[in-house]
């Protein structure tokens, strides 16, 4: 079963993180939470300080919208990725074409 931790517990554990000068997974093991949680909440505060940690998974909308946007940003830029690379394989081969 998957643990759940309030907003208390996450804001403290980032605390005593920065204040501690120990490693990220010594703080990890010492407070029993999985590998990489506090390293995924840590980022989540930085990035959204006042709306981090709503509980519930009760996501405001905004920040609902943003990871929505940047999953979709990533797919187009991949999707432009694999165009230009193609459109540099097409224009080769036209190249090879004409000078023969």
């Amino acid at each position: 079963m998957r643990r759940s931790y309030d907003k208390e517990f996450k804001l403290n554990a980032i605390k005593f993180l920065n204040e501690s000068g120990k490693k990220l997974r010594e703080v990890e093991d010492e407070l029993g939470i999985g590998n990489g949680c506090l390293s995924h909440w840590r980022k989540e505060f930085e990035e959204c300080e006042k709306s981090a940690f709503p509980g519930n998974g009760n996501i405001n909308d905004a920040h609902k919208e943003l990871v929505q946007l940047k999953r979709e940003n990533a797919i187009l830029k991949e999707e432009r990725d694999i165009l230009k690379k193609a459109m540099g394989i097409f224009t080769q081969g036209s190249k090879l074409n004409s000078n023969s």
